[in-house]
């Protein structure tokens, strides 16, 4: 069975707005950019969020 591309990349600016970076990734890839993203040193946040798709979607 194929890995679960369900993940996202998310960050939290300086104003508190709250963006997808990236879609469609595995959790192992959308964690270790959060880690890369993080280590770049900007005041921005980021993290790892699996995508909760809309009932009934599949």
């Amino acid at each position: 069975m194929p890995e679960a591309r369900d993940w996202c990349l998310w960050r939290l600016d300086d104003n508190g707005n709250r963006f997808v970076v990236r879609r469609d990734l595995s959790r192992d890839e959308a964690e270790a950019l959060a880690l890369e993203y993080q280590g770049r040193g900007h005041s921005q946040t980021y993290w790892a969020e699996r995508e909760e798709k809309p009932r009934g979607s599949s």
